[in-house]
């Protein structure tokens, strides 16, 4: 007996097949059109995490994580923008402050997309955000390096470190303000439609209600680390979707059919890791396994752009997109040890 498919899971295909895909190329070159973002809002996809009593799904993580993969191989900008919705919506799925009732059904519902500007973080015990007390709410300075969606996104979730080594995320408004400037968009090698900007931080003031979480950062920290040791479902739906074009080339099927199976055996892997129950542990293992996603995704693409010959350097050609995209994945999330990781498994032998 054949199980339907998660009904998101048939939303996902099905906005990759009507909007995605046939734009992914003019998207690439040319940024994600108003229209792709709506149809993303009207799908569901964006309260695929979010609890159900807020509109939400609250659909099983193997449900998240394949339809990342289908977004993620019909046009990577896409999905790159929507997938910065989820760490807010999950925020305030656990918040228990006043924004949650606020904004967590509009979220959930699809009304409001949320970009994120949290990443700095990581530079601990740098502190490119400083956050302090100023006039019964918080005050942020400094500079956001990375901040994808602009002009795109409704709101953000914005996070910086108090004086007392807290981490502190709020929401504001995604538009230029008082105490908030971007950059001009950036021009990337990949995923410039994605619509990246830096953010200048300049006595930008959130009032008090517009706080989703206030933590001690070693607490933060401790839950942040792990998240990317696993590989991304990203990774996955953009190396498929290369292996897809040499499944269409008489020529490349051979190869086709050993990537196919590389690519199944590190997902069935992968995956296994990410739903073990304490994200802590076996983390050498994670990171080997990252590793061998990238080694498939890299000879993914790169066969596909091998199997296109000089056809394969047109920007129209899926090939050299997917191929730029899977370098953009290599770098995406990445932390000081994933980067160890990745380099050591580059440098060795063999």
């Amino acid at each position: 007996m054949t199980v339907p498919p998660h009904p998101l899971v048939t939303a996902a295909r099905r906005l990759a097949a009507d909007v995605l895909a046939p734009r992914a190329e003019r998207v690439d070159q040319d940024g994600i059109p108003a229209s792709s973002v709506e149809a993303v809002k009207r799908s569901g996809l964006l309260g695929i995490s979010a609890p159900v009593g807020y509109g939400g799904s609250a659909a099983p993580a193997a449900v998240v994580r394949e339809t990342a993969e289908i977004l993620a191989g019909a046009c990577c900008s896409t999905w790159f923008v929507q997938t910065q919705h989820h760490t807010p919506v999950t925020t305030l799925a656990a918040s228990v402050l006043p924004v949650r009732e606020r904004l967590l059904g509009p979220l959930a519902r699809g009304e409001l997309l949320s970009g994120v500007a949290y990443a700095q973080l990581r530079a601990h015990p740098r502190v490119p955000v400083r956050v302090t007390r100023e006039r019964g709410g918080w005050r942020f300075d400094g500079k956001v390096p990375w901040y994808t969606g602009w002009g795109l996104n409704d709101v953000m979730l914005l996070a910086g470190v108090t004086d007392a080594d807290e981490a502190l995320f709020a929401f504001t408004e995604a538009r230029e303000q008082p105490g908030l400037r971007p950059s001009p968009p950036m021009r990337l090698a990949a995923l410039t439609a994605s619509r990246t900007v830096s953010l200048e931080l300049d006595g930008l003031w959130l009032p008090e209600d517009a706080v989703a979480l206030r933590t001690p950062y070693a607490s933060w920290a401790v839950t942040d680390r792990p998240k990317n040791t696993n590989a991304s479902p990203a990774v996955f739906g953009v190396a498929a979707a290369a292996i897809r074009l040499l499944e269409g080339d008489a020529s490349a099927k051979e190869t086709a059919a050993a990537l196919r199976e590389r690519l199944d055996a590190v997902r069935g892997q992968a995956y296994e890791l990410a739903d073990h129950p304490v994200p802590t542990e076996r983390v050498d293992e994670r990171l080997a396994c990252k590793t061998r996603a990238y080694d498939v995704l890299r000879a993914a693409t790169t066969a596909a752009v091998v199997a296109g010959g000089g056809r394969a350097m047109d920007l129209r050609s899926p090939a050299q997109r997917l191929a730029r995209e899977g370098m953009f994945l290599l770098v995406q999330g990445q932390t000081a040890q994933v980067r160890a990781a990745h380099l050591g498994s580059l440098g060795s032998p063999g």
